[in-house]
């Protein structure tokens, strides 16, 4: 009978730290051509919302599944999540349905994972100043992840909503500074996330200090960008999937269309630095920017890790569908 998980089940049974490493795996074998993962299907259901099917097979692992997933930034006014999901599992094998299990948690920790994997990769061994944009889910699960392969001394963190900035720094447990602008937070940084739902950019080339790293989590639409082109254009280029950075991001799709530059500024899937099959930075003072726009490996790499301890633990609850 397959198991129905709840994001409290999720949570007990996902270790963060131990995915960095299995996100790391993911990625190399989906640049590696082992994981059948098709650009996701999306849709618009109203302004700057849509909803999404995310499917993927990797047959020598045995993971088979799809993400559901809308992403509504109005509810946030409404006090829910803007980005919900669910996530089905199946047998690689028979097709037989295994779990259904909430998908925003996994959402929100496999893409701090994956940013953790792209720090370790590509940002300099001795950064030690982090700048976060944002103050939401996917900022406070960074700041929960990227610490454990980086020895942060100075956190600070923006957000356009005061609010939620101090709400933020309060409840992080960690030394943050609230800075006064996005400009104060990124000046002298090392490593800098952005983590808004903005549609317009929020970073200027001339903040970006020489041998940073960036991470973009938004602007996963191809009308949306949230980097100024100019940046993205000095940056050495590095994307979790090509075919979807060239489809999807605006920050890519449009400086391309407007001439900055050609599909080849894209250096790498990360997958691919990871297993050392291309270079990722060129140097201290080169600046790596990695767009993550989200796999579907990533989340069924998570969640059959939830299935397996789930099983083993006797944790969820068993479902009839006959």
């Amino acid at each position: 009978m397959p198991l129905w998980l709840t994001e409290t089940d999720v949570r007990a049974l996902l270790d963060p730290a131990a995915l960095i490493d299995a996100m790391e795996t993911a990625l190399s074998a989906f640049s590696a051509g082992e994981v059948v993962q098709p650009v996701r299907t999306a849709f618009e259901i109203g302004e700057r919302s849509f909803f999404a099917l995310m499917p993927a097979f990797d047959g020598g692992r045995g993971i088979l599944g799809a993400k559901l997933v809308t992403v509504v930034p109005a509810n946030a006014a409404r006090g829910l999540d803007t980005h919900l999901a669910v996530i089905s599992l199946f047998d690689a094998g028979t097709g037989e349905l295994l779990a259904i299990m909430d998908g925003r948690y996994i959402t929100a920790v496999r893409t701090a994972a994956v940013s953790a994997v792209s720090v370790r990769h590509l940002a300099r061994a001795d950064s030690r100043v982090l700048a976060i944009l944002g103050s939401g889910v996917q900022a406070r699960s960074h700041l929960e992840i990227l610490p454990l392969v980086r020895a942060f001394a100075d956190i600070r963190a923006w957000s356009p909503t005061p609010d939620r900035l101090r709400c933020f720094v309060a409840a992080s447990g960690l030394p943050v500074r609230a800075a006064k602008s996005a400009e104060d937070a990124i000046l002298g940084a090392d490593v800098i996330l952005l983590a808004t739902s903005s549609v317009t950019p929020v970073i200027e080339d001339a903040w970006v200090a020489p041998g940073a790293h960036v991470i973009s989590l938004g602007a996963c639409r191809p009308t949306q960008r949230e980097i100024h082109p100019a940046l993205v254009a000095r940056a050495c280029l590095i994307v979790d999937s090509r075919a979807a950075a060239l489809q999807e991001s605006g920050d890519v799709v449009q400086a391309i269309r407007e001439g900055r530059f050609t599909e080849e500024h894209v250096r790498a899937e990360l997958g691919e630095v990871a297993a050392g099959r291309q270079p990722g930075r060129g140097g201290s003072t080169e600046i790596t920017l990695f767009k993550s726009l989200g796999l579907a490996i990533e989340d069924l790499v998570a969640a059959a890790i939830a299935y397996r301890c789930a099983r083993e633990t006797g944790r969820g609850l068993s479902l009839t569908l006959t």
